[in-house]
């Protein structure tokens, strides 16, 4: 305080005067304006890489055949009789034939009352149900718009599939028009639950970044074929991970003409009904107890033995151990050896008969 008392107003303000000049002197120069100004050169980039351009052929080719798909449900007002329509959700999907059909998942439209879909060139067309095979994750909607607008998409093959192979995922995340993702194919021969709790097999597992919206779009080669139908992530955040499935194409290929031929996917049977699980169980039975055989089926003209009630306890009946030589130990297993081959072939069923096997030839048929 005496320092300050001992200083005068002039002195005071000489000082700051200097520390001003000092101060301008030792600071850089502030131009805030150039009117000399130019763009900076471009520099030539030079021819893009191979793999780019293969990115850039792939996405030009398939993404006219991928569709955006808006599923739409109606709901009543809470105080009135009104209906709104309201959005359910998105996914995508691609064409399969020039005649208008749309494959996409099941669960994208499984709750809609209304489906849109959207082409690669923004035209909206109504779309109506062919079917559905909900075990599979399928579906196949119906457009009507003509075939110059519509590219099927090319299918490729998914049985020799290998680890580290290359692979693509268009679709529309988060509602976003028409996104290609890349990656790899990660792991092979996946099992994943579809929506009524059925195991789908062979599942490819992908990296390719697949969000929500992605569903029921294509999983590519690098040549540009269709080898899956993504279908699912593994995220608990309900975004991409890494880890994304497809349903394989080769199951893909079986389901779909099902679909469009009959509405629904044709379920091959025998005429039979099954123990449940846990009375094998109490029982110490491996494989199958063939509890029922409904007169007039295959599996009665093939002569397969149902269990029977008699005084004083039960004749079980055959119990099913393969299906072409194939083990099986549950009716998901059981089933899952049929279904992968046609209604009208005939299988063979190694049974245990009186304390002994035999094999029993029997033709499918529909369940």
């Amino acid at each position: 305080m005496r320092f300050f008392r001992r200083i005068s107003p002039f002195g005071l303000l000489m000082a700051l005067a200097v520390a001003y000049l000092v101060y301008q002197t030792l600071r850089p120069a502030i131009r805030p304006f150039d009117r000399n100004a130019t763009p900076h050169p471009v520099m030539a980039r030079g021819d893009l890489g191979a793999d780019e351009q293969n990115n850039i052929e792939v996405f030009k080719e398939v993404s006219p055949s991928v569709v955006y798909i808006t599923s739409i449900a109606t709901r009543r007002g809470l105080f009135s009789l009104n209906i709104y329509e309201i959005p359910q959700g998105t996914g995508s999907g691609f064409i399969w034939d020039k005649q208008g059909r749309i494959v996409t998942n099941f669960h994208v439209i499984a709750d809609a009352n209304r489906i849109e879909v959207t082409l690669a060139d923004h035209s909206n067309w109504k779309a109506s149900l062919v079917g559905t095979a909900p075990d599979r994750d399928l579906a196949v909607l119906q457009i009507s718009a003509p075939a110059d607008k519509l590219r099927p998409i090319m299918v490729g093959e998914s049985d020799n599939l290998q680890v580290g192979q290359k692979v693509f995922a268009i679709g529309n995340p988060f509602g976003l028009d028409q996104t290609l993702t890349t990656g790899i194919v990660s792991a092979l021969g996946r099992e994943i639950k579809s929506e009524t709790k059925r195991t789908i097999r062979n599942v490819i597992q992908t990296d390719a970044a697949i969000n929500p919206g992605n569903s029921g779009g294509p999983l590519l080669d690098s040549a540009g074929r269709m080898i899956g139908v993504n279908t699912a992530i593994y995220s608990p955040s309900g975004a991409n991970a890494g880890v994304g499935f497809a349903v394989p194409v080769h199951e893909v290929n079986r389901v779909v003409p099902q679909i469009i031929r009959y509405g629904k996917l044709l379920r091959p049977g025998l005429g039979i009904s099954f123990a449940p699980e846990r009375i094998t169980q109490e029982l110490n039975l491996q494989g199958l107890l063939v509890l029922n055989v409904e007169p007039g089926s295959s599996a009665d003209k093939a002569g397969i033995h149902g269990t029977k009630q008699v005084w004083g306890g039960l004749i079980l009946g055959d119990i099913i151990l393969a299906v072409n030589g194939v083990k099986v130990e549950d009716y998901e297993q059981f089933q899952d050896e049929l279904e992968k081959h046609n209604i009208g072939d005939t299988v063979t069923l190694t049974l245990l008969r009186d304390g002994g096997q035999v094999d029993v030839r029997v033709m499918l048929e529909e369940m």
